[in-house]
């Protein structure tokens, strides 16, 4: 069995792993890459590997940066099964059209400034279309949490709640390997964690942990740090929006669609219940973000306890009168005409595309405005040049200066701190062998691998991009 790290490989975006096994080629995840303009432009267009000669692929969860790139796959002409939660499959459903309507739009928007100031740029044309979602989810199949199903022959794969959004999956591979030169067939278990979730997050699971494996993969967006405890982070939104509230402004957030969105809506339902702030208006505004609100209405089975109590006691968690989902372009405008203090919530959450970059475009130089981040940002992105407080940003290729008060809360990341990668890695001992460190910057995974070494797991190893490692 060969394994070839094409994606999330000293980086965190573009989760995208090759398997060969027995003549058969299968994927785990595809996901977009983020990062430098020109460096991802190039990398989300062209794959390392032949599309059509894959045999399936396994999906992990929705976001953006593991599922993003499966339109362009299938348009470039994978013909096999996408496997994935159902919960997963719901949400891919909402999220790959938009993400095909976003690619078409800001295309179309580049192209339009080109030609009004003058610009001889090439034409830009979109990554894929929505036309190519649709045709991609055609090959999606849903499949349920413990409940093992047939990849390819000879490879069985299984998953299990990971913690991190809604659906999502780490999953074990069983695999029975054809013997070579006579002899039997050698069989060895795969784990992927996917992305691990966190202890106690507003919501989802908690992230299960999984054993008996002989080798994983798995990500170390975290490795060295840890996050404040979710009630901190509670605790810090209430401080933040009371402080813009009094100042009369707006505060702007950042959010992925598919998972924080709902979150952030769900803790300022229990704050406005709790009167700790006023019933001011909230907008979600991004298509996505609405109909994956929907999407969780339709799983609350997978809800927590928690999240089960204040729904008998309160009604729905992510519905209360001063919020408003947007879905046009025309109710998206219309915000701007509104007056703070009021909070838009917005795609996409590392501010590379979408409606929060007319938003920021819009508030950016009010100092009485609040840019909130609440996610992760990765290297090169907009939203982490925000996060480190730039003075001077770039919006859809012009300079603004940040005036706006900039406010990072890191308590509401979805992906295991430090602690809680150490005690995923090291429930997979005695048996485990071989840890391959993914989706983290080298310093995470350097700090991750060392922690690992110290508990006895002495085989940990974060593989380049591209690079082929032989099991």
């Amino acid at each position: 069995m060969d394994i070839t790290f094409h994606g999330a490989a000293q980086t965190v975006t573009g989760s995208q792993h090759l398997l060969t096994i027995n003549g058969k080629k299968i994927l785990l995840d595809c996901g977009l890459y983020q990062g430098r303009r020109s460096e991802a432009g190039y990398r989300n267009r062209h794959f390392m590997h032949t599309p059509s000669e894959l045999d399936a692929l396994v999906l992990s969860h929705a976001h953006i940066d593991h599922s993003g790139l499966i339109p362009n796959l299938t348009r470039q002409g994978f013909k096999g099964r996408i496997y994935a939660t159902h919960a997963t499959v719901d949400l891919a459903e909402a999220m790959l059209r938009d993400s095909g309507r976003i690619q078409e739009s800001d295309a179309e928007y580049l192209n339009r400034r080109n030609a009004r100031h003058g610009r001889r740029e090439p034409v830009v044309e979109p990554l894929y279309t929505e036309r190519d979602a649709e045709q991609a989810l055609k090959q999606f199949v849903g499949r349920g949490y413990q409940q093992p199903f047939e990849v390819v022959p000879g490879v069985t794969a299984t998953y299990y709640d990971a913690g991190h959004m809604l659906g999502s999956a780490s999953l074990i591979l069983d695999i029975e390997e054809r013997a070579e030169k006579g002899g039997g067939p050698r069989r060895l278990r795969l784990a992927f964690s996917g992305d691990i979730g966190r202890m106690n997050l507003p919501i989802l699971r908690d992230p299960t942990l999984l054993k008996d494996v002989d080798y994983a993969i798995m990500e170390a967006t975290y490795g060295g740090r840890d996050h404040q405890p979710p009630e901190a982070a509670f605790a810090e939104l209430s401080e933040v929006v009371q402080a813009t509230v009094k100042r009369g402004g707006k505060i702007i957030i950042p959010s992925f669609a598919v998972g924080r969105a709902q979150e952030i809506v769900y803790e300022l339902n229990r704050l406005i219940h709790a009167g700790t702030i006023p019933p001011l208006p909230v907008y979600v505004d991004s298509p996505l973000a609405t109909d994956v609100s929907d999407v969780f209405r339709e799983h609350v089975d997978l809800y927590d306890e928690e999240t089960q109590a204040f729904i008998r006691s309160n009604g729905p968690p992510l519905e209360f009168s001063s919020l408003t989902y947007t879905r046009s372009v025309e109710e998206s405008k219309a915000i701007n005409d509104q007056k703070g203090p009021l909070i838009i919530i917005s795609a996409s959450g590392m501010c590379e595309s979408g409606r929060i970059l007319h938003h920021l475009r819009n508030n950016i130089t009010n100092p009485l405005n609040t840019i909130l981040i609440v996610s992760w940002q990765a290297e090169n992105t907009l939203g982490r040049r925000l996060a480190d407080k730039a003075t001077e940003v770039k919006i859809f290729g012009d300079p603004y200066r940040v005036r706006a008060q900039v406010a990072t809360i890191n308590g509401y990341s979805g992906h295991a701190g430090h602690d809680l990668l150490v005690r995923w890695a090291t429930a997979l001992q005695p048996r485990v062998k071989k840890i391959f460190l993914v989706h983290g910057e080298p310093a995470s995974l350097t700090a991750l691998r060392l922690a690992l070494n110290v508990e006895g797991l002495p085989e940990v190893y974060a593989p380049e991009l591209h690079e082929t490692v032989e099991i």
